[in-house]
């Protein structure tokens, strides 16, 4: 048979637990020294039994939590809340107060149509740090399923703060979706500065358009390797970030494709100006740049 709990394995508060059911059969000194917990500690339990000094806590990690649209975990939480506990406490609390963070569902959409033109170099060659705005673009194209067809997202990303420099969506993953895509970012660009826009060796980028607005702004080309998402893995974690944090829990397969790019609208727009990143001080894109006296 189970031999049972040990009584040395047992804290004071679970011994008092076993107690307080006992009470009306056994006298209290019997209890204590049969579980050989000392009185003074059953009464410091007893006197504590149903308060929740993490109640007030609770309250605002739910109310933060519903406020970021369900998609903070618990470092971002932990920092939100500003306040002197510990992050393996925020975790208890999520875990039982159920604020589960979204798991990221693995699949995307291809543009390679193979070897069309010949691909420049991969000069970012998986750094995607920056030491300044406007150093390293990414791109790169995702598709979202909606209940009347497809929506394609094209974005460009700086690396230097993760900020989206800008972004079309559209019905069709064509030239027109990238190459506007492109213009919109070069429009943002200070005079003379010379960019490095890095994407996967999709036929949008291969394009003879694509390639002429890129020669006649300056703009450095760089590709990843044939087959190789890794070389783009930046790019590839912002679309898993987007669609774990909002496609995939909101149910956006459920909306038309009107709504969803609506929806996209109001992501792209969050991204840039509310959601805190740990790598920025835990501050958003646009608030971290006007920290640092930059044009947001």
């Amino acid at each position: 048979k189970d031999p049972g709990a040990s009584l040395r394995r047992l804290s004071n508060r679970e011994k008092t637990r076993l107690i307080r059911p006992a009470r009306p059969m056994f006298s209290l000194n019997c209890l204590t020294r049969r579980l050989m917990i000392p009185l003074s500690s059953y009464h410091y339990h007893h006197a504590r039994a149903g308060h929740d000094k993490y109640s007030d806590i609770r309250v605002r990690m739910r109310a933060l939590f519903k406020e970021s649209s369900s998609r903070y975990g618990y470092r971002r939480l932990h920092h939100a809340l500003d306040l002197r506990v510990s992050e393996k406490i925020v975790r208890r609390i999520m875990r039982e107060e159920g604020l589960v963070a979204r798991i990221p569902h693995r699949r995307r959409y291809s543009s390679y149509r193979g070897e069309t033109t010949p691909a420049p170099d991969n000069l970012i060659n998986r750094d995607f740090s920056a030491c300044r705005p406007n150093m390293k673009w990414l791109t790169d194209i995702t598709e979202i399923k909606a209940c009347d067809g497809k929506v394609y997202v094209s974005p460009m990303i700086d690396c230097y703060d993760g900020k989206i420099v800008a972004y079309t969506t559209g019905l069709h993953p064509n030239a027109r979706l990238a190459n506007t895509m492109l213009r919109k970012a070069i429009g943002t660009l200070p005079d003379d500065t010379r960019v490095i826009v890095h994407s996967d060796r999709g036929c949008h980028y291969r394009w003879p358009e694509w390639i002429r607005i890129c020669q006649e702004h300056g703009i450095i080309r760089s590709m990843s390797r044939k087959g190789c998402s890794p070389d783009n893995s930046a790019a590839e974690g912002f679309f898993g970030r987007m669609k774990t944090e909002a496609v995939y829990p909101e149910h956006w397969e459920q909306l038309t494709c009107r709504q969803v790019m609506e929806h996209v609208d109001t992501y792209m727009h969050w991204y840039n100006h509310e959601r805190i990143k740990q790598s920025l001080g835990w501050k958003s894109p646009v608030h971290y740049r006007m920290q640092q006296g930059l044009a947001a």
